[in-house]
């Protein structure tokens, strides 16, 4: 039975890893070619009247919270990063059992690890994807923070499932 359960656990773990590189690779790959082929607020239409890629920085946290604050900023959002990650890590391995934990825990482990790059490497977050009805704007946003609220859609289905039972 313990060997089962060991396997389980190894299988869902491969998987976690594999969805979690999936979107932090798809996350970055994105960025690269927008960064590549766009220059700083350029913006291009893909929808009429609802869709664009459009080029933006994102100093603050999501949706631009915190920006244009002081330099601490960069270590806050990395110190908050990693013990989300540490937490999500340790909740995922709690919790193996339900593909809900496993899918949601990963994309958010992968989301975050990929704005987590772009505030290493550049100091802020790359955002691209910007929807939008007339003249009212969703804030611009980016793969990773679209697989974030996948995955965090993904575990409040796991905690409603969890009560119901």
């Amino acid at each position: 039975m313990i060997a089962g359960i060991e396997a389980e656990k190894l299988q869902k773990t491969i998987y976690f890893i594999f969805v979690a590189i999936a979107v932090f690779a798809l996350d970055q790959v994105t960025k690269e070619a927008i960064v590549e082929h766009f220059a700083l607020h350029q913006s291009k239409e893909i929808i009429p009247g609802l869709f664009h890629l459009t080029y933006v920085r994102n100093t603050g946290a999501a949706f631009g919270i915190l920006a244009g604050t002081e330099t601490w900023r960069l270590y806050f959002f990395l110190f908050v990063g990693v013990v989300a990650l540490i937490s999500l890590f340790h909740f995922f391995y709690s919790n193996y059992r339900d593909p809900l934990v496993v899918v949601g825990t990963a994309m958010v482990c992968g989301g975050a690890a990929g704005n987590i790059a772009d505030r290493i490497r550049f100091g802020y977050v790359v955002d691209f994807l910007d929807f939008f009805i007339g003249r009212y704007h969703w804030p611009a946003f980016n793969v990773a923070d679209s697989a974030i609220t996948v995955g965090v859609f993904f575990l409040m289905l796991h905690f409603l499932k969890r009560d119901d039972s």
